[in-house]
């Protein structure tokens, strides 16, 4: 492992379906493997753990969804915000990811209690420019695009949400090395499309078609020009390919059950702001 990338997960010993909370959880209840569960996320860590050192959080009974730590918060250099949940179901997990952060060094800075607000699966860093792309619209709160933006003292674009099986902004919208970004257009409304294509680099923009989205293939882990996701077309690799990146698949099937996929069961803990682009 040459990456310096440090990404923190969370095993999924207590992982089940027991609520729905998104569409993707519908009929899903008590339906998850929790022996195929393990084998997935083992397959993925050591994947991962080629390209990064991998953090662990001690998971928590009673919290089926901790195993998804993009949801914890957003880390950019040594500051957390952590996430403040619509859903109560997931609010237990708040201070135990806040506890973890504090122990290990991070500044921890809080958002307003009032504005939902779900971390990384709704706060994506370019990878070309210093600006977070914030989803909102099913979980996250509109005003946590200059809530956040103000905490982290970092530009700010909010994308608004358009399809509910889409919603987090991590689900349809994946930025890549050297500032490519695949991306599901019909996940969010016109106004937000233009936006995504008024300040994305020219030709750096990867349309995703309904069947891979469908297959999570947005909900990918970008480390350097190694992407890794659970499922990619002939021609969704190909894109991926031509923008130089080195594609790896790896089975999450148990986990989109529950509404994610490789990019909802981590959390990158190195970001720093990148310089922009000459």
């Amino acid at each position: 492992m040459s990456s310096s990338a440090r990404i923190l997960m969370c095993p999924p010993d207590f992982f089940e379906v027991s609520y729905v909370i998104n569409p993707w959880m519908e009929n899903q209840v008590s339906q998850a493997s929790a022996h195929v569960a393990h084998t997935q996320w083992k397959a993925l860590r050591n994947i991962l753990a080629e390209h990064a050192h991998i953090d662990q959080i001690a998971p928590a009974e009673g919290l089926p969804d901790m195993v998804f730590t993009a949801n914890a918060g957003v880390v950019l250099g040594n500051v957390f915000v952590p996430s403040r949940f619509r859903h109560a179901e997931r609010q237990g997990e708040e201070a135990l990811f806040a506890k973890w952060f504090a122990e290990h060094g991070y500044e921890v800075r809080e958002i307003d209690p009032e504005i939902a607000f779900e971390g990384a699966g709704d706060a994506l860093l370019d990878r070309g420019q210093p600006r977070l792309w914030m989803g909102y619209g099913h979980r996250s709160d509109e005003a946590s695009v200059k809530a956040v933006g103000n905490l982290l003292n970092i530009e700010t674009v909010g994308l608004k949400l358009a399809d509910p099986r889409f919603y987090h902004l991590d689900t349809c919208f994946c930025p890549l090395a050297n500032g490519h970004i695949m991306y599901v257009p019909s996940a969010f409304d016109e106004a937000s499309r233009q936006r995504i294509r008024d300040l994305a680099r020219p030709g750096s923009l990867i349309e995703v078609e309904p069947h891979d989205a469908e297959r999570f293939a947005c909900n990918a882990v970008s480390i350097g020009e190694v992407v890794v996701l659970n499922a990619a077309s002939e021609e969704l690799q190909s894109a991926l390919e031509n923008a130089g990146l080195s594609v790896k698949t790896t089975p999450m099937d148990e986990f989109m059950k529950s509404g994610g996929a490789a990019k909802c069961l981590t959390l990158r803990l190195d970001e720093p702001v990148v310089a922009p682009r000459p």
